[in-house]
């Protein structure tokens, strides 16, 4: 039996910038448009009334779980004075019941809070799925820092624990190209998805032509720094990749994200 389960990761820029409020329904859309099974929302708000996650979850028709805190801290002085109280962290959407979650804090010696991984196991029909979603530190001047986090999910990723009839799944915000030394952990053993699906080698999803692109982050900018990686479930197994894509174009001119989401489905054997 073939499952085929399509994936979404998205940086979906929290409250930052203008009209958050308005680019709210244009990033659902276009979740709902990509086809996503599961989708990972980094940069997601929460408050005390409801997050994000819950939310699109609701909209969609989905499970959603969110779990705080991650990258970047929020600003020291809102923008708004309603968000002194909303959080920062990882998103969830799950078409099937998510049955458990862990969150574990990353190494951060820079940081007064550390940034978590959500790892979180997912009912699918034909067996439990495993998936991780995370976001990693960005500053060069905290490389170790980087290179903690990026080992750290390489070992969340690769527990006996996580075994099974389904891969594992990564799904974040790496904030490194696929080329960096930063994610040298992660790819010793895992494979990129969008490489192994024939993804364009060039593609960004950190684009410099958005209207409030982090022109100073020059390691990022005009690279795809948002990832989706798997590892097998049992030794054998056959993963196909199809279909990669980048998600969240600019409607009449306002952009849903200063990120573009990653995009592909995996099909997988699932039993012998």
């Amino acid at each position: 039996m073939t499952t085929v389960v399509r994936v979404l990761t998205w940086n979906v820029w929290w409250q930052f910038g203008p009209q958050w409020r308005e680019r709210q329904p244009l990033l659902l859309e276009a979740i709902r448009e990509s086809g996503a099974d599961i989708v990972a929302l980094e940069e997601s708000w929460s408050r005390a009334h409801g997050s994000q996650a819950s939310e699109f979850a609701a909209a969609l028709g989905f499970a959603g779980v969110f779990a705080a805190q991650s990258l970047p801290p929020l600003p020291d002085v809102p923008e708004h004075p309603e968000q002194a109280e909303v959080d920062l962290g990882l998103g969830l959407l799950s078409r099937w019941p998510i049955t458990s979650t862990r969150v574990v804090p990353l190494p951060a010696r820079h940081r007064p809070e550390a940034p978590v991984s959500l790892v979180a196991e997912i009912a699918h029909p034909d067996g439990p799925l495993n998936v991780i979603v995370t976001c990693l530190e960005w500053e060069p001047a905290f490389n170790d820092d980087r290179i903690a986090q990026s080992r750290l999910v390489a070992d969340l990723a690769t527990s006996p624990a996580l075994d099974g009839s389904a891969p594992v799944i990564v799904l974040g915000d790496l904030n490194a190209a696929p080329d960096s030394a930063i994610l040298r952990p992660l790819r010793d053993v895992l494979t990129d998805a969008w490489t192994a699906g024939g993804g364009d080698p060039n593609a960004v999803s950190l684009p410099s032509d958005h209207p409030q692109a982090p022109l100073e982050a020059e390691e990022l900018i005009d690279r795809r720094i948002d990832h989706v990686l798997y590892r097998l479930g049992r030794p054998g197994q056959r993963v196909t990749v199809t279909d990669p894509a980048l998600v969240g174009d600019p409607v009449e001119g306002l952009h849903p994200s200063d990120h573009r989401g990653v995009a592909c489905t995996l099909a997988w054997q699932n039993r012998d």
